[in-house]
């Protein structure tokens, strides 16, 4: 997956145009690697387009600690976008991480951040049975 692509897969995700999806996917990375480790957030770089890798960037091996709620916050705020539009986006950011990923990758990722965070890197498909 390329950086386009990558944009074009969260705005459709999120139901955003190409502009405001770019804002809601830094924010999301940026604010995602800050809660990682720097070696995590360095390896989960590798593994994207080039043009989100600076998103991850990190000087620091610590991870700061942060919930969900904390998470979407930093992330409206750095995306300029209400809660809402910020729950979408960072969704539909976390889900198309999660395609352009190994299930490895995925793993460690998810076990550098608290649980509650799984709702938004495996999202529940109510589109089955309903």
């Amino acid at each position: 997956m390329n950086y386009a692509e990558f944009l074009e897969a969260v705005g459709k995700r999120a139901g955003m145009p190409a502009a405001e999806a770019a804002k809601i996917v830094g924010a999301t990375l940026t604010t995602l690697s800050e809660g990682v480790s720097g070696g995590e957030a360095r390896y989960l770089a590798t593994q994207l387009p080039e043009g989100l890798r600076g998103y991850l960037h990190k000087d620091v091996d610590f991870a700061e600690q942060i919930d969900l709620v904390e998470f979407l916050n930093e992330v409206g705020v750095r995306a300029g976008t209400d809660d809402e539009r910020t729950a979408e986006g960072a969704r539909a950011v976390l889900t198309t991480l999660r395609e352009a990923v190994s299930a490895e990758d995925l793993e460690n990722l998810e076990s550098e951040l608290p649980k509650d965070f799984r709702r938004l890197l495996r999202p529940v498909d109510r589109s089955v049975g309903a």
